[in-house]
């Protein structure tokens, strides 16, 4: 596998797909964005990261859980030579799971070995969404079977080098199956 794979995930302690992007994103219209490479995020320690950062590389948005701090730590180890990038980001929206504030946050995912980019708290459903959650879950390959809203803390996504949704992730889906989609 040449590039880098990110792989962003969603979880009550961490909605693993991109992070909070500021209201200052160059593409505040979502609508019009191309690929995850025309957002911004803000990351745990409150820097805005262009996402295009990461372009040429392939990522999981995942949304987490416990188990899934450690699966993705160990997918991160394992493949982070090889090009993996996993982005996650936190988010309370499901059933008050992720109280916290980012250095609390943080300090969670590292008692797990989580050296994985690590974003702010966003909203990935509702009006207060981030407009990269919006824009993900608007691609052909992001649309949720029942409905595109995020139902749960372990919907994830794969993202292409391009910056394109690959795949979407149901909440029961175990991410070790995902090396064999990352080549």
């Amino acid at each position: 596998m040449s590039g880098v794979t990110l792989c962003l995930f969603l979880h009550s302690h961490f909605l693993c797909i991109f992070c909070l992007f500021q209201q200052s994103s160059p593409t505040e219209d979502w609508q019009r964005a191309t690929s995850i490479y025309d957002f911004n995020a803000t990351d745990i320690d409150g820097n805005v990261i262009p996402l295009e950062k990461y372009r040429y590389l392939r990522f999981v948005l995942p949304r987490k859980t416990v188990v899934n701090y450690s699966q993705f730590a160990k997918m991160h180890a394992a493949y982070a030579e090889r090009g993996l990038r996993i982005l996650a980001f936190p988010s309370n929206q499901f059933g008050n799971q992720e109280p916290g504030n980012e250095t609390q946050i943080k300090e969670f995912a590292e008692s797990f070995d989580a050296h994985f980019d690590m974003f702010s708290k966003i909203d990935v459903n509702g009006p207060n969404a981030h407009p990269l959650w919006k824009w993900l879950k608007e691609q052909p390959n992001g649309k949720g079977i029942f409905g595109n809203s995020i139902k749960w803390n372990f919907t994830k996504f794969l993202i292409n080098r391009e910056g394109q949704v690959m795949k979407r992730y149901g909440p029961l889906d175990d991410p070790s199956v995902y090396p064999t989609h990352l080549c």
